[in-house]
Parts: structure tokens; sequence; C-alpha cells
């Protein structure tokens, strides 16, 4: 008789050292040594002797890790390019480096970390290296103190920047907005670089400031800009600033400018009145048809002219508008003769404000 023998036991040792064979520990990994990578996107600038920097705080480690234990982050300034250490000049505390979950928008991705920090640059290493470049990196720390390396490295100009005027003043005129202040003479200049005045205008309601205008330093007491590219009717901050220029071929010259004057307020309210027209010429025509009298004159080059006005006076009598409407060429004819009178006509302008100019010379003109 044959026995059959039970494979049970065979195939459940197979199994078990088949798994066991596949659970084994391979050789240990080496401990993360939780290092933020260093920042790549370092930005500066200079606004007077104040040197803005701002970044994004590494959110992984040189292990490709999420950041878990950042630490501060050191801000490094050094007058060599590259840099081979961090000559610390301040610190942004972990505190401004980490945004707290509470914080976060609930179920969005978070946003990268933005950091920043201020510089001021001592007075003594401007005057000293009037052309030199100074060098900004920052160092990201974990909370052992240690990093990865320096961030990527910008430089900014160790221009000496000069005060700007403390007596700005505007005054709206039918030319532009006149802005005066006292002059800062040459003797105050670095002879190794040019300086000039810049004048910022910034509409009320926004934050974009535009060029009003530029001029060099005046060896007078007196210095003065007119902005002609506003707009009437609206409001107006105006500041000055002085900006000192590193002489070097175009593109490349450097530049910086200095902090900025208080500002002046402007309302721009046109009661201006264009000028008067000029060249009134008046002809009669009426030989075999009903008589009129043509008028004509130069025309005004006011940009903002609406029209013109006619007024007629008969010898001894007032002047008197005899259009309906207002005029939009500089013509006119008057059908409203009548035989054996003198007429005296005059022409006004009138711009899209309604003011209206004084009235022009006299032209007169005799109906048979």
């Amino acid at each position: 008789m044959m026995i059959r023998r039970p494979i049970f036991g065979a195939l459940s040792i197979s199994t078990l050292l088949l798994l066991t064979a596949c659970g084994a520990p391979g050789p240990p990994l080496p401990p993360s040594l939780e290092l933020p990578q260093p920042v790549t996107d370092l930005r500066a600038a200079r606004k007077g002797d104040k040197v803005a920097l701002t970044w994004t705080v590494p959110s992984k480690t040189t292990d490709f890790e999420n950041v878990r234990h950042l630490g501060p982050t050191r801000v490094c300034r050094s007058l060599q390019a590259p840099m081979n250490q961090c000559d610390t000049v301040g610190e942004v505390p972990i505190s401004q480096l980490v945004v707290s979950s509470s914080s976060r928008n609930k179920g969005r991705p978070p946003s990268p970390t933005q950091a920043s920090y201020t510089d001021t640059l001592p007075p003594a290493l401007q005057e000293q290296n009037p052309t030199a470049m100074a060098s900004y990196a920052v160092d990201t720390l974990n909370n052992r103190g240690r990093s990865a390396g320096l961030s990527n490295e910008v430089q900014v100009p160790l221009v000496p920047a000069l005060a700007p005027p403390d007596d700005l003043r505007a005054e709206v005129t039918a030319d532009g907005v006149v802005l005066t202040w006292t002059g800062i003479l040459h003797e105050q200049e670095t002879p190794e670089l040019r300086h000039a005045y810049r004048v910022y205008r910034r509409q009320e309601g926004t934050t974009r400031d535009e060029i009003a205008g530029q001029i060099s330093l005046t060896t007078s007491g007196q210095a003065t800009v007119v902005d002609h590219g506003f707009e009437w009717q609206k409001s107006y901050d105006y500041h000055v600033t002085v900006v000192s220029v590193i002489p070097r071929p175009e593109p490349t010259a450097i530049e910086v400018e200095g902090n900025d004057s208080p500002p002046v307020h402007v309302v721009t309210s046109d009661v201006f009145p264009p000028a008067a027209p000029t060249g009134l010429q008046a002809v009669f025509s009426g030989v075999g048809q009903p008589p009129f009298i043509d008028l004509t004159w130069a025309p005004n080059t006011d940009a903002d002219l609406a029209g013109y006005n006619v007024y007629r006076r008969e010898q001894g009598g007032q002047a008197v508008k005899i259009n309906t409407d207002l005029i939009k060429t500089p013509a006119f004819r008057d059908r409203n003769v009548e035989s054996g009178r003198q007429y005296f006509y005059s022409v006004s302008a009138v711009d899209l404000r309604g003011n209206q100019s004084t009235r022009s010379e006299e032209a007169s003109e005799s109906v048979p």
C-alpha cells in the first residue's frame, strides 16, 4: 500500500524562509545632517545708507528632505568678492523665518517664506571707499549652528549718499508745476563721482513714483525743475533725492539714490485761461447776395483748447457774444449785418475746463 506524506510542513518552512529573506535589513543609512540648502535668490536694494536684503527661506535640506530644525540666518558683508568667510553684520532670528501653522491656508500647498534684513552702511566705510562695492551673502543655519555654505553673493556700491533738500516748494502755474529748493554747493560733492537732483511725482491714491525731472547739482543757491508731465485736476506728492553716480561707460554707470526730501502736496487745479487769439481780420462780402462779414484769426495752440467765442459791438456800444455754441475752428461768418453800419469784432479762446482768455484786439468792418 502507498503511503502519502503530508507536504504542508515543507511548504510552510519554504514560505517562512522566503519571507525571512525578503525582510532582511540592508546596510544602515547614515544619519541626516539636517543642513538647510543654501539660499540662491538673495537680492539687494540700496536707498541712502540703507541696504535692504530679501531672500526665500530654504524649505529643503541638502538631503532633499523637508527642513525640520531651522536655526537663525547670519547676514554677511565684505569688501572681498567672492567671500571666503562670513563677516557677520546681523542675524535674522528663527521667529522671523518660520510661518506658523495657524497662518497657512488650509488645503493649499505652503507658499515659500520670504525673509528680509536691512543693513546700515557706516559713514566711514562709504567715505573711505566711495567707488568700491560691498558684497553681501546670508548663511542659513540649522538648530545646531551648522550650515551648508553661503548663499549667492550680491553687490552694492559704497557711494556716499548726499542729504536731500529740506525746503522743497511747489507752485502750480499755467506752464507747469514749478518746484524749487535750496541747492547743494559743489564743494559737498565727492570728486570721483557725479551728482544730480531727481524729482519724483506720485499721484494721490497710488504707490508708483514717476520721474518728473532731473538736473545737475547747481552752483547757485536755488534749484528749479518745472514738471510738464502731470494731469490737470489731480492731486500729487513730490519729493527730491540726490543721485550719486560712479561714471562708467554706458549703460554700466552705477548710481545710488539718497534719502527722500519731505514731500510737498500739490492739487493741479486749472484756473489758467488760454492765450488770447491773435491776427483777427474782418472782410465784408455781399455783392449779388445777402451781405455777411467773414472773420478769421490765427489758431490757438493750447493743448486743452475747447473753442472760441466771437464778440461784436457797434460804435459806442458794449461788446456782445454772438455765437450760441463754441466755435471749433478759427473762422466765423456773421450774417446778421445791416447796410450802413460799422461793426467791431473781438474773439476769445476757451479751454476744456471753461477758462476763458481775454478778448483779442478788435477788427472792424463796414457794410455799404
